[in-house]
């Protein structure tokens, strides 16, 4: 109740007219980073700090947390549309998001994102509110055992729930990992895998590696398949966002499910691309159309923009908190709380009310008038679908390679964004999958990193792992959904002894599951 009267108070602080002002203007610069591939919202939310500098508090991180919103957002549109993540977290609405802009529906899989992560916002709001003394508990309880568990977690569900070849799966994370290695080891200091060229030591950019498996892998692929193809010409219809948002309810599972994954790899240091990626997987494997999964399914739309605002939300209350940031935006707003004499943890709950609890109800706000100003620009986005391919295909080129070479001033990101480019064109002519491919190049080096740093606290010992419930919880979990492809192998060879030879797809089975680049045009 304490909490409710504390809400009402922070609703008080957010609520005014410069402070509306403020979220306006911080959305849409947000849309605009997410939009460009090149950004991405911690890059974004660097490039204002400065500005806010002579600010107030809490008026500085009202328009900060907007721009974080608005960049969440912004990041599915050149996904659905493009076939290129904005933000690393958008990466898994590519998957189901662009195959139904490709099939003449943009205005729906625009709607169906927009509304989705804001209810998967909206859960996020709900639990920093309500739950934060909980949460605090069981953040504080994590340690590099932890750590490792939850991303363990992630990779093993891809291999028990992603659909495609449990053996594909695994050769997918296992280059994931070695494309994770490059650079600067963190725990020696010794420098790997970069083949005597200097620019390497700094690691691959996921910037350019996503835009090259995505946005050139995919342009290669529609050059062989479709070079001919005319632009999509949808009619632009408000009635069909409206019941795009209106048919939400229908998924109602989906959306409880993907919120709880969200907010759970939020609080925890799981973030919100691997939560997307999650629940995606999840999500594929026990919905009734998993098999149309990759071909512009509503759920594969729903499940990872559920999720990932939902973590990118929850990603706050750590850094509140306990100054642990959950995300890498988290972390550059904390920078900026210290920058303006606040100290994130237990004590800015009490010394600073105000503060907590106008930034918790702007949340509330923020989110409602990013929904409303990118539902609004849903006409203008869809209507780039009618721009003819032989068009759109160089400006995805130029758009690409402007944004793998701003991110360090580098050609050789861009000669390694075209290398990807073709590592996703053959990726997806063998029916490779790629997510397990960039959530391990996302989160392999973290996982490293708490995995070795677990050794060196045990000297060496696995033990570590099962130390205590809640790592032990984990750990087992994720060793369960590795064995469940052979547990349902082994399942389906006792029932039908005589089929055995049927068990493994072959060539030919491949060829008819169903992908994204197989949806009807």
């Amino acid at each position: 109740m304490e909490n409710l009267q504390e809400l009402l108070h922070g609703f008080t602080i957010a609520v005014t007219v410069p402070h509306l002002v403020l979220m306006v203007i911080g959305v849409l610069l947000g849309i605009l980073v997410g939009v460009l591939p090149g950004l991405g919202a911690p890059n974004g939310v660097s490039l204002l700090l400065p500005l806010t500098f002579g600010m107030q508090p809490v008026s500085a991180i009202i328009l900060l947390s907007s721009m974080y919103w608005g960049a969440l957002f912004g990041g599915s549109v050149t996904s659905i549309l493009f076939n290129i993540p904005g933000e690393p977290s958008s990466v898994a609405t590519t998957f189901d998001g662009y195959p139904m802009a490709r099939d003449g529906r943009p205005t729906t899989a625009l709607a169906t994102a927009f509304g989705s992560a804001a209810f998967g916002a909206l859960v996020g709001v709900i639990l920093i509110t309500f739950l934060a003394s909980w949460v605090a508990q069981v953040a504080l309880a994590f340690g590099p055992p932890e750590y490792f568990a939850v991303y363990f977690l992630a990779f093993a569900s891809f291999v028990g729930m992603g659909g495609a070849a449990p053996i594909k799966t695994v050769v997918a994370l296992a280059i994931g990992f070695a494309i994770a290695a490059i650079g600067i080891d963190t725990v020696s200091g010794s420098v790997r895998l970069t083949m005597g060229i200097d620019e390497l030591v700094k690691g691959v950019s996921f910037v350019v590696a996503v835009m090259g498996l995505f946005g050139i892998g995919e342009l290669l692929v529609a050059v062989e398949e479709e070079f001919n193809a005319r632009g999509v010409s949808s009619r632009i219809d408000w009635k069909e966002v409206f019941r795009a948002v209106v048919r939400l309810p229908r998924h109602g599972i989906a959306l409880l499910r993907s919120a709880a994954i969200g907010c759970w790899m939020g609080i925890t240091p799981g973030g919100p691309t691997a939560a997307s990626f999650m629940s995606y997987g999840i999500a594929r494997r026990f919905s009734r159309r998993g098999g149309h999964f990759g071909t512009g399914e509503v759920e594969g739309i729903i499940s990872p923009e559920t999720a990932d605002h939902a973590a990118g939300t929850s990603a706050l209350l750590p850094m509140l908190s306990l100054g642990i940031p959950g995300s890498a935006t988290a972390a550059v707003m904390m920078g900026g709380l210290m920058i303006w004499g606040l100290n994130p943890g237990p004590m800015l709950f009490v010394d600073q009310k105000d503060f907590v609890w106008g930034l918790i109800a702007s949340m509330y706000v923020g989110n409602i008038v990013a929904v409303a100003l990118v539902l609004l620009t849903v006409p203008i986005f869809a209507a780039l679908m009618r721009i003819p391919f032989v068009i759109i295909a160089p400006l995805i080129v130029i758009i690409c390679v402007v944004g793998a070479y701003s991110v360090s001033n580098s050609y050789l990101d861009v000669v390694m964004m075209l290398g990807f480019g073709v590592v996703g064109y053959l990726f997806k002519k063998l029916f490779y999958p790629l997510a397990p491919l960039v959530l391990a190049i996302v989160i392999g080096d973290k996982a490293e990193d708490a995995f070795r740093q677990s050794m060196l606290m045990s000297k060496g010992s696995l033990g570590v792992f099962f130390a205590n419930p809640l790592v032990t919880s984990l750990v087992l979990a994720g060793l369960a959904l590795l064995l469940l492809p052979l547990a349902l192998q082994i399942a389906h060879v006792r029932r039908k002894p005589g089929e055995r030879k049927s068990i493994a797809p072959g060539p030919e089975d491949s060829r008819s599951r169903p992908t994204a680049t197989s949806a009807p045009r």
